[in-house]
């Protein structure tokens, strides 16, 4: 790699929502120690991610991936589903 380009970034979360066209909304939850108390905190955040072949599903375990921004809100896209949700 040369020195001007960075490694893209893989966060991992579950599949919220899959209504949209080539688009769907993966949450993406961490934990942070609290600086005070040090308790763990849960902290979320909902990413749109780009998914070329509309083959996730609501519930998925999905890695999403760092790229160029494909729309307003969307600068991510899909790179492996980990796990399908079960289907009832």
């Amino acid at each position: 790699m040369s020195g001007d380009q960075k490694e893209a970034r893989n966060v991992s979360g579950t599949v919220v929502s899959n209504k949209m066209d080539k688009s769907i909304t993966v949450l993406v939850e961490r934990r942070i120690k609290h600086p005070i108390y040090g308790k763990y905190i849960k902290r979320s955040k909902k990413i749109m991610a780009h998914d070329a072949e509309n083959q996730c599903h609501e519930g998925d375990l999905v890695t999403i991936q760092e790229s160029k921004p494909i729309s307003k809100r969307k600068a991510w896209t899909l790179n492996t589903i980990v796990k399908r949700a079960v289907e009832i």
